[in-house]
This record gives structure tokens, sequence and C-alpha cells, in this order.
């Protein structure tokens, strides 16, 4: 196990039994104690996932993810958010978070939820091929989305999920359906993960994203994808 982790952390104590933790774990670990700081880290494009605090000096998290992925860094972030401000959790999975874990959480949940990002991640998007819908192109084996040539930056699990209803077109997935299959039968997320991730890919690929006219909702079962 080689893959690279920084975790963004400005409180030494927590930042360091991160470090000693993941080490263990067989991770390479860097570590970040500034928003500033981790964002120009971030877009250098060494890490394979990143452990990402909310409450930074500087810059906060928030910032640092949404800037990261308007740059173009689809990088898997699990942010730490506080107790019980699931407010924070909602915010971080609209501006691209793949997961969150609430303080204090324990090493074992942690390093659950980092393998199952990093697993799912590693999945990868296959098979390869072109995909077009309305004036969007997907090119599954490049990873990449545009419209009428210019580039939209979806984060890993935004990509998987159109890759979900791409293979099902027309039909209707429930809420587990797309947990199972883009976050894995093991992932422990409510339903407002998908209705996020959803609304994530509905204002960046539709024309008028309160009226879809591709991700179609079917109250109280799941979504349908008519592109």
């Amino acid at each position: 196990m080689n893959e690279r982790i920084l975790v963004v952390e400005d409180e030494p104590t927590i930042a360091t039994g991160l470090r000693d933790d993941l080490e263990i774990e067989g991770f390479a670990v860097e570590v970040a104690e500034d928003g500033t700081a981790a964002l120009s880290r971030i877009l250098e494009g060494k890490f394979d996932l990143i452990l990402l605090d909310l409450m930074l000096p500087g810059m906060d998290g928030f910032t640092v993810c949404r800037e990261a992925r308007l740059k173009g860094d689809r990088t898997p972030i699990i942010m730490l958010t506080a107790k019980g401000q699931e407010v924070d959790k909602v915010v971080g999975l609209e501006l691209g978070a793949d997961d969150y874990v609430t303080k204090p959480f324990s090493r074992r949940e942690l390093l659950a939820r980092i393998k199952a990002v990093l697993r799912r991640v590693q999945d990868g998007p296959e098979p390869c091929g072109i995909h077009r819908f309305g004036d969007v192109t997907v090119d599954i084996g490049r990873c990449e989305v545009s419209r009428w040539g210019e580039k939209i930056a979806l984060t890993a699990m935004e990509f998987k999920l159109l890759r979900v209803f791409l293979e099902h077109r027309g039909r209707v997935l429930t809420i587990d359906d797309l947990l199972g299959e883009v976050w894995g039968r093991d992932a422990v997320l409510t339903d407002r993960v998908v209705y996020t991730h959803v609304n994530n890919l509905r204002n960046k690929l539709e024309e008028n994203p309160q009226k879809p006219r591709f991700l179609i909702g079917i109250r109280g079962i799941g979504y349908r994808f008519d592109g």
C-alpha cells in the first residue's frame, strides 16, 4: 500500500495522531497546517486522498475544497466536520467532497472510510466509450465531460455516479441501487449523499437544473436518466 494522503489539520496533536495512525497502516502521509498551504499542495497533484478539516486558519476547508474543484482537481476529499453540524456535511458534499467523518471519530471508522473511498475510486470508470446527451459529451476512457468542447469539472464520485446513470439509461434506479453501485454496499452513508451528488450533477450538466431534462427524480423511489 503506497497511497499518498494529505492531512489538512491545524491542531498539532490531532495532525500528529492522524499521521502516525495512517503511517502504521502503510500510507505515505504529509501534513498541511493551513488552508493556503493545503490548496497549493493539492494542486500539485501528488495525493491519492485528502483529509480536510473545516476549521483552518486563513482559508477554511470549504474554500479549499471549492477552489480545488474549480481548478479541476478531482482528488478524493474526506471532510472532518464538527459533531452535530449536519449543514457542514451537506455544504461539503455540494462543494465536491466525497465523504465526511464527524469529530470525535474512532481510528477504526476513519480507516474504514478512507479505504472505502480509495476502493471506490480505484474501481475506475469502465468500460471505455463516448456518450452524448444534449450538448454534453462524456468520454469514459479519459474521465472527461465537456459541453461544446469546454470541459466540465466533476469530482471522482460525481463522474462515477454519472457513469452509473449512463449504463442504466431509461431505468429507474432506487436510492439503494445508487448507494450500492457508486459508494459500495459497505458504505455507511445516508440518502442525502445521493440527493446532494445528483443535484451537483444537475447544476453542472442540465441547462435548467430546476427543470431537469436528463436526471429525472421519481418521487419516493429514486432517479431515472433520460439522456
